[in-house]
């Protein structure tokens, strides 16, 4: 993760400081790009520790098509009452004032993987024809941009690539990211996404590839940054878990059958989520 740190390094360096939607500031960089081979190592940060767990129910979550966060609290905890996800906060500062209860957000990430069944769409278009161009997938739905509590940052464009020696490669564009707190969880995510994908397709895996728009960090993450700095990144780990046959299978899984191997970092850093 090297190239992730060096991101960071170029962003304090080079961006510019500006006032932001959510009132705290950034400094920004404008075009960024980062990849990985995930034959190579399953791209988890290790210069500070990776929320695994809220990865994986995170993106379970997604597929299942729900936009309610009690059903990601009971994905991550077991329980529908107890325990934080990182959606709360979205729901209590933004889904409450377009008036919705009961930890609704509105046609956030789940229901856009779903819209006109393009999850189910990509996937077989993938195996019937490996080698086409379209095979995409779009969560910003201009039609229901006003009804959402956050709006897409990532996955505008989903797109799989199949080499000829049958490796399965993603590219995402992340129209805005935290550097900080979102773009490592975004990274484990569409990795683990890629595996996911490898593993229905009969596929091995092969790059991933982000592309990011406003590539900023918090004006208030920036002594967590310089933090991140003074540490060296680690060995990347593996990643295990169970074979699928289809995403109906993967969202019913538990979230401990997915496993990282051989994973060792640096301690956690904390930093407040500005929303």
């Amino acid at each position: 993760m090297q190239n992730y740190k060096q991101l960071i390094h170029d962003i304090l360096l080079t961006g510019e400081t500006s006032m932001d939607r959510t009132g705290t500031g950034t400094i920004s960089k404008f075009g960024s790009r980062l990849e990985w081979d995930l034959a190579k190592g399953f791209p988890a940060t290790t210069t500070k520790t990776l929320a695994w767990k809220s990865v994986v129910s995170e993106l379970l979550w997604f597929l299942s098509g729900s936009t309610n966060t009690n059903d990601l609290r009971e994905i991550l905890h077991g329980s529908r009452t107890e325990g934080r996800t990182i959606w709360d906060a979205n729901f209590e500062h933004q889904a409450v004032d377009l008036g919705y209860l009961n930890g609704d957000l509105g046609p956030v990430y789940g229901a856009q993987f779903h819209h006109n069944n393009q999850l189910n769409n990509f996937i077989e278009g993938i195996r019937d024809n490996p080698k086409s161009r379209r095979h995409i997938i779009s969560l910003w739905n201009t039609d229901d941009l006003k009804d959402m509590a956050l709006p897409p940052c990532h996955g505008l464009v989903i797109q799989a690539f199949v080499s000829n020696d049958n490796k399965l490669s993603i590219q995402w564009y992340q129209r805005s990211v935290d550097s900080f707190l979102g773009l490592p969880f975004n990274i484990a995510s569409y990795a683990l996404f890629t595996h996911i994908l490898a593993s229905i397709l009969g596929l091995g895996v092969g790059k991933l590839i982000y592309v990011g728009g406003d590539t900023h960090i918090y004006t208030n993450h920036v002594s967590q940054c310089e933090e991140l700095l003074s540490r060296k990144p680690l060995p990347l780990p593996s990643l295990e878990m169970p074979s699928f046959s289809t995403i109906d299978e993967v969202i019913i899984t538990p979230i401990s059958s997915f496993k990282l191997t051989d994973y060792k970092s640096h301690g956690s850093i904390k930093a407040d989520m500005a929303v």
